[in-house]
């Protein structure tokens, strides 16, 4: 299809999506005046520049070479510990999702599906490398008297729940909106590059701006920026006509490209791949939540790639063996997996 053709029916679909989405979004009467619906949504909006306050993306790792990628950012002390209860479902997204508190009285959200494995292993290298992150761990199975789930499988309505994903923001962290890609306070800067860098290396393709969050650190007064939902990781470089290939997949990671173009100054990656106009055709929704996304992965700085490439390169390589062991992919894919970042990570250093 000539690329008027496929530009034309791109802007069709968008236009066709944002009415639909439109109607479904837009609060009735009665709802509009709500106010715990209003600051819901406010949360869920794109932080103004004068509420700017402090922002920060990124921090000093410190000694890389010593962290436990097992353990992650809240440690194997503070994992989620059984008995758990549960509090309410969380009906946003394409995943079963839902509240907890464990033993200690912490509070967790918890997914279920395809997305667990992944955004374990892509939050534990997004911490090491400084970038910031929830505490996010993966329970095998347990059991939550009283769950009371609309979507997941037969055992998980029961409350038998396995491969979940227990997730928390570090204490004293509250969100105060959402930030964009194409417009935020750390637009140009190594580090926002190095996390776009990031981005390609995990092929993390689901770079809608609503994953992204702001949170406020009452212990330090700093506007924390993170990429909050990074489970559409190690699998295709884009959306794909089925979720089992495109998050956590070692055959799609594996068949994946990643650097697609060098030159003198800058670097092109391969991830976020434009959706295919023929997914658009049958789902347009998903597709004009992604159609535009790939400049995010174009035109980087090769100084700033390879930067991030060395704070890669400081891993070991039974620290990334960790950080997939986290995720709890099978035995016999985590050396796969750790290979291909090796060579990703080498690609970097090099350019």
């Amino acid at each position: 299809m000539p690329r008027l053709a496929r530009l034309a029916l791109g802007l069709s679909l968008s236009f066709f999506c944002f009415t639909a989405v439109s109607q479904q979004l837009a609060p009735s009467p009665a709802a509009a005046g709500l106010p715990k619906a209003a600051a819901k949504s406010s949360k869920n909006a794109p932080l103004p520049a004068s509420a700017l306050h402090n922002p920060t993306l990124w921090h000093e790792p410190g000694k890389i070479e010593s962290l436990d990628l097992y353990g992650g950012q809240g440690g194997k002390n503070k994992a989620p510990a059984e008995p758990f209860t549960f509090l309410e479902e969380d009906t946003g997204g394409t995943n079963p999702k839902f509240e907890v508190r464990d033993a200690r009285g912490k509070k967790w959200r918890v997914k279920l599906g395809e997305e667990v494995r992944p955004e374990v292993v892509a939050s534990r290298l997004l911490w090491a490398v400084g970038y910031y992150v929830n505490d996010d761990y993966v329970l095998e199975a347990a059991d939550i008297p009283g769950l009371k789930l609309s979507r997941g499988d037969d055992d998980a309505k029961k409350g038998h729940i396995r491969q979940a994903r227990f997730s928390r923001k570090p204490g004293g962290q509250d969100k105060i909106g959402i930030w964009t890609w194409g417009d935020n306070p750390f637009t140009g800067t190594r580090e926002f590059n190095g996390l776009r860098v990031m981005m390609a290396v995990m092929n993390n393709w689901d770079l809608k701006d609503e994953n992204n969050s702001v949170y406020s650190d009452k212990k330090s007064g700093k506007q924390i920026f993170l990429v909050n939902d990074v489970g559409a990781t190690f699998g295709t470089n884009g959306l794909s006509w089925t979720k089992a290939r495109s998050k956590g997949n070692i055959d799609s990671f594996r068949e994946s490209k990643f650097i697609t173009r060098i030159s003198d100054t800058d670097v092109d990656f391969a991830t976020p791949k434009q959706p295919n106009f023929l997914i658009g055709s049958i789902n347009p929704k998903r597709y004009a939540m992604r159609i535009g996304l790939d400049w995010i992965g174009n035109k980087i700085s090769r100084n700033d790639a390879r930067w991030m490439g060395e704070m890669l390169g400081r891993l070991s390589h039974r620290q990334l063996v960790d950080a997939f062991r986290a995720g709890h992919f099978p035995a016999d894919q985590i050396d796969a997996y750790v290979e291909i970042v090796e060579s990703r990570i080498r690609e970097l250093k090099e350019l």
